[in-house]
């Protein structure tokens, strides 16, 4: 198993065993919430450069208590059957903990999108969309897919394009996916939700003095030190937001061909377009072909943004940071959570952390049923009452309103805006329950068993309503 002690399946069911103990429900419940309801093989053939190719698809579905079931499909060569049903398992209880109206799913494709041009990817992706549809794994009532590692907004794009032709009837159609261009029935903001989750997270748990305090730190994000593993998506939109916006200090990131150091700041931008050229970070100025010197290098904040299973029993006491918070799904496993939680880092966990992609997934979903746009309706409402407001304390007041605070007032709130405050309301909410659950219970050892806690409770109470 590598240098991993423990299989990434194994790690999120001693997770939840651990916090089901603690709920306390019966020995038959905790087993039906635990286990994945269904995973499907699929095998299909695609003919491309004058040859037959057979490719491997999984779609799981851990929970049906609340439907449609969501979850991303990722391409990946090493994805397999105990990858797919952890994250699956991962977004049942991530969605009943920021109370998202979805049962938990995963899919993936065990495919190298790099081995392949964009134009056989398309023809690839089209027939996995097929044998999906035909088991109803791809559905905007039961079962809607969205991005995932090695997938984006083209792969989305096209799978509800192939759902449409399949079903041209279905009025909803264009909610079969979430994660889509905004030209395709996507939503602005989606693209950096993961990320922006995580700087929305982060701002939320230093406006909880006494976690931050556990944990040796004070104070705000201005000036903290924080290393970045993964400057994809997610950890670049992270990167960047806490570091322009909060005033965070990227001292480190790393990438597969190595990482950058630099204690004065490295300039994300700068470092993300080399990565675009140039297909690395090596080159960078404080580059390092040692990914472990900057991994257990001193820093306030590490933000594991690529994969799973990257802290473990072997490195988890070489980890020098105060707080991590889990941008990608489980890269801390069970024993190195609680090696961690020894020496007092404070640990953000997944299904809390990095719930914004899910979130504005809903709003998206929520868009396609609704067929208008979020501001639609009441954008220029908003600007004639706010006028009418400045009219009458202008009359009052016998002075003009300044012309650059009114242009700013009286626009009214975009699609953007009204996400942005959409997530930045289901984080703050979200680490609230979670902080509180924690610190109110003493046998509750760290945040991540108080949200795994949230999320049981709150599956039983949906299967109790069932009857079940």
């Amino acid at each position: 198993m590598s240098n991993h002690d423990e299989s990434f399946l194994s790690s999120v069911e001693r997770m939840f065993d651990q916090a089901a103990e603690l709920v306390g429900i019966p020995d038959y419940l905790q087993h039906k919430i635990k286990v994945c309801n269904s995973t499907y093989t699929v095998r299909f053939g695609v003919r491309l450069r004058n040859k037959l190719y057979t490719f491997t698809g999984y779609r799981s579905v851990h929970s049906e208590h609340r439907e449609p079931v969501k979850g991303g499909i990722r391409y990946s060569p090493h994805a397999d059957q105990d990858e797919v049903e952890a994250l699956a398992s991962l977004m049942t209880f991530k969605c009943a903990l920021v109370e998202a109206p979805f049962g938990g799913s995963k899919g993936a494709l065990v495919i190298d999108p790099s081995e392949w041009e964009p134009h056989e990817l398309e023809r690839i992706t089209r027939r996995f969309t097929q044998e999906l549809a035909k088991r109803t794994l791809i559905s905007p009532a039961q079962n809607v897919p969205a991005p995932d590692m090695g997938t984006g907004e083209r792969e989305m794009s096209w799978m509800a394009d192939e759902y449409k032709r399949l079903y041209p009837n279905d009025l909803n159609s264009w909610g079969c996916v979430t994660g889509k261009p905004v030209s395709k029935g996507g939503i602005r903001g989606r693209v950096e939700a993961t990320g922006r989750g995580i700087q929305y997270a982060l701002q939320e748990a230093f406006r909880h003095p006494k976690d931050i305090e556990w944990a040796g730190l004070s104070g705000s994000l201005q000036g903290k030190k924080i290393i970045v593993q993964g400057l994809g998506n997610v950890g670049y939109h992270a990167a960047q937001f806490l570091s322009q916006e909060d005033g965070a200090i990227i001292v480190g990131v790393m990438e597969r061909d190595g990482a950058v150091l630099d204690q004065g700041g490295i300039d994300i931008d700068g470092l993300h377009k080399y990565i675009h050229d140039n297909g690395g970070v090596k080159g960078f100025n404080g580059y390092t072909p040692n990914s472990n010197e900057v991994l257990t290098s001193e820093c306030d904040i590490f933000i594991p943004a690529a994969m799973e299973g990257v802290i473990t029993a072997d490195n988890a006491n070489d980890i020098k940071a105060n707080i991590i918070i889990e941008a990608a799904n489980g890269p801390v496993t069970f024993t190195a959570n609680e090696k961690l939680r020894e020496r007092n880092c404070l640990i953000i966990p997944d299904l809390y952390a990095n719930a914004g992609g899910v979130t504005v997934s809903y709003f998206e979903w929520v868009k396609n049923l609704g067929h208008i746009r979020f501001g639609r309706m009441q954008r220029r409402q908003h600007e004639r009452q706010t006028l009418g407001m400045v009219d009458a304390i202008e009359e009052m007041v016998g002075v003009k309103f300044p012309q650059d605070k009114l242009e700013k007032i009286i626009e009214g709130p975009t699609e953007l805006d009204l996400v942005r405050s959409g997530l930045d309301d289901v984080m703050r909410e979200g680490y609230q329950v979670i902080s509180e659950k924690w610190n109110n219970d003493s046998r509750i050892p760290d945040l991540r068993t108080a949200a795994m806690m949230i999320a049981i409770e709150r599956i039983r109470d949906s299967y109790s309503s069932l009857g079940i």
